[in-house]
């Protein structure tokens, strides 16, 4: 066989695969051309969807499985931890509108893909980025960027938006053809959508996609975390998708807001933090982090008046759970709560 021809053969990759529909329709393209696909799927702390998530109600995950068997490519699941908080702490190349560190998240990605893709034997890798489609991370010069700095310069096939962009390795060696690649970019998403109903593509969560570290408002409690507990951790974050946040007198309360979240609260509580849980009245389950035992037990007094079932008359019984046991205390009614509401993150 003469090497015009080996060139030519179809080689194996590795498509960054979210769930949504722009990476579904990125492996739908990449597949038709005859290329082994293999999927990795990143799962994040900080994702915006869960299993009770928007649509279907599926999460990115589950919607990432259901897209790889479709297709019949196999994936693997890789969750961004510990390592990847690092990054959200101290980000090299700047945060967005908030807090999200979109530049060194994607060259994170790209890093891990990479290792991927080499330890399979895969020569390239494909994203469903849409050029100009976010701000921070999509812009031409960010994606040459990101490029660079996670060593994947020219081997990052994007099928959405290729033909605003230099050739890269696949299209050069023939092993994709250029021709069959679209040029989508911007933020609408009409020709995707089009695209989805001729591949007949369904159900699918999240088409853009979804960070909370984009979010202003979530942004205000990740900040406070990195100002107070700069070493926190993943247990931490967990916390900080739970209820309402407060710092009052360098103390953290967290008030739950239903029933369910009560008993999400007290789960991610057990063994690790305090929380305090209503005995005599309806009410919140309430965390404290920090302070004294006194000030811990006077701020709980104003939130159990201020959140406490309407019409509920102190003194208030609650059970306090901490990692050394479990206790009755008893805190008055406190009609002194505004500076509860001064201390509200969100």
């Amino acid at each position: 066989m003469n090497l015009t021809a080996t060139l030519s053969l179809p080689r194996k990759a590795v498509i960054l695969l979210s769930g949504g529909l722009d990476s579904t329709l990125a492996a739908r393209i990449v597949r038709d051309q005859g290329i082994e696909l293999h999927a990795i799927h990143f799962t994040s702390p900080f994702c915006t969807c869960s299993h009770r998530g928007p649509g279907n109600g599926k999460g990115c995950r589950s919607a990432a499985q259901e897209v790889a068997v479709g297709m019949g490519i196999p994936i693997r699941t890789v969750p961004k931890g510990e390592e990847y908080l690092e990054i959200v702490k101290h980000p090299r190349h700047g945060r967005g509108s908030a807090m999200n560190p979109c530049i060194d998240c994607r060259i994170f990605t790209l890093r891990k893909a990479k290792a991927f893709m080499e330890e399979i034997g895969a020569s390239f890798l494909v994203t469903g980025e849409v050029v100009g489609q976010r701000p921070m991370s999509q812009r031409d010069d960010a994606l040459r960027g990101i490029e660079k700095h996670s060593g994947c310069a020219g081997i990052v096939l994007r099928p959405l938006s290729a033909l605003h962009l230099p050739p890269t390795l696949p299209e050069r060696e023939g092993w994709v053809d250029r021709e069959k690649l679209l040029d989508i970019t911007g933020r609408s998403r009409k020709e995707q959508i089009r695209l989805a109903e001729e591949y007949k593509i369904g159900d699918y969560p999240c088409p853009a996609g979804g960070c909370m570290l984009t979010d202003r408002t979530f942004s205000i409690k990740v900040r406070d975390l990195l100002d107070h507990h700069p070493s926190f951790g993943m247990h931490e974050v967990l916390l900080l998708k739970a209820g309402r946040h407060f710092r009052v007198r360098g103390m953290k309360a967290i008030v739950a807001k239903s029933e369910e979240e009560n008993r999400r609260l007290e789960a991610l509580c057990r063994g690790r933090d305090t929380v305090y849980v209503a005995h005599s009245h309806p009410g919140p389950s309430v965390a404290l982090l920090g302070g004294s035992e006194e000030e811990r037990l006077d701020l709980l007094s104003r939130i159990f008046t201020r959140y406490g079932k309407a019409g509920s008359v102190g003194p208030y019984e609650i059970r306090e759970i901490s990692p050394d046991g479990e206790r009755l205390v008893t805190v008055p009614e406190n009609p002194d709560f505004e500076e509860v509401g001064r201390g509200l993150l969100c």
